[in-house]
């Protein structure tokens, strides 16, 4: 999760180690470091609370690797774009998408300083690939259309990612324009992936995440299942639809999965 509030050009601001941030306790959720102990302090208040919030975080990334598995493994998908990026982790876009695929071209968009400062882990790619970082407002869609097209061939069916960021957009019918405006530059074959955290499904997930948007920091709004379905809206959505991530076609040889309160699916632009 990032904070699309903030102006462009945001990464020169200086890096805020006072004050909680989502993007880095979304990383200390995920196991990684790059976050600061007033993160990790938000983070276990909210787990005091909620401690499922581990298993959708984890849940939200492996939904994110085998989306983009099956656009390179089976689709042939060679472009992504993929909006709010947050921090490194284990398996970014670029290095699944490469290791089906070394010709894969990748654009990372983000506006958070800290992502900025450790960008340089999003950009190793393969010689025959190539990986960009964008430092854009994900309320801005056209300006990451124009810096994306120096990476990205539009013209060429290209996949949409946006992971965990929508529900930063406050305003619902702002961020279904945001979705159709990315997605109208795009052409046919095109696909978009979204995924996050829904409401309805869990109630103490509700009050922890209320709870959070109280405190100050950057809120994220939780949107129902048929709002979060509303954002493929003149798009063919890839079986199974718009599922809990954990039942988005799961591995095979892992356990019978459970619904949690995080949907999201995958489309292809007809």
């Amino acid at each position: 999760m990032t904070d699309p509030a903030a102006a462009p050009g945001s990464a020169q601001q200086k890096i805020d180690t006072s004050v909680p941030h989502s993007a880095r306790i979304w990383n200390y959720w995920l196991g990684g470091k790059d976050n600061y102990p007033v993160d990790e302090e938000a983070g276990d208040a909210y787990t005091g609370v909620f401690p499922g919030i581990v298993t959708i975080a984890r849940s939200s990334r492996a939904f994110l690797r085998r989306n983009i598995s099956y656009l390179a493994g089976e689709q042939g998908i060679r472009q992504f774009l993929d909006i709010g990026t947050g921090l490194p982790t284990a398996d970014n876009t670029h290095q699944v998408a490469q290791r089906i695929a070394p010709d894969s071209r990748i654009v990372y968009v983000d506006n958070d300083p800290m992502v900025l400062a450790h960008a340089r882990a999003l950009l190793y790619s393969t010689p025959e690939g190539a990986t960009a970082y964008v430092d854009a407002n994900v309320l801005e869609p056209e300006r990451i259309l124009e810096a994306a097209r120096e990476t990205l061939d539009l013209e060429r069916p290209t996949a949409l990612i946006l992971s965990n960021i929508l529900g930063h957009v406050a305003d619902y019918d702002r961020a279904r324009s945001i979705v159709s405006t990315l997605m109208a530059a795009l052409p046919s074959g095109s696909y978009l992936s979204v995924n996050d955290g829904s409401r309805g499904i869990d109630p103490v997930f509700e009050r922890a995440q209320d709870g959070y948007n109280e405190s100050g920091a950057v809120p994220y709004n939780l949107r129902t299942v048929e709002e979060i379905t509303a954002f493929f809206d003149g798009l063919e959505l890839v079986d199974p639809g718009v599922v809990s991530v954990q039942l988005w076609r799961p591995d095979t040889t892992s356990p019978a999965p459970e619904t949690i309160a995080e949907h999201g699916g995958l489309a292809r632009k007809p």
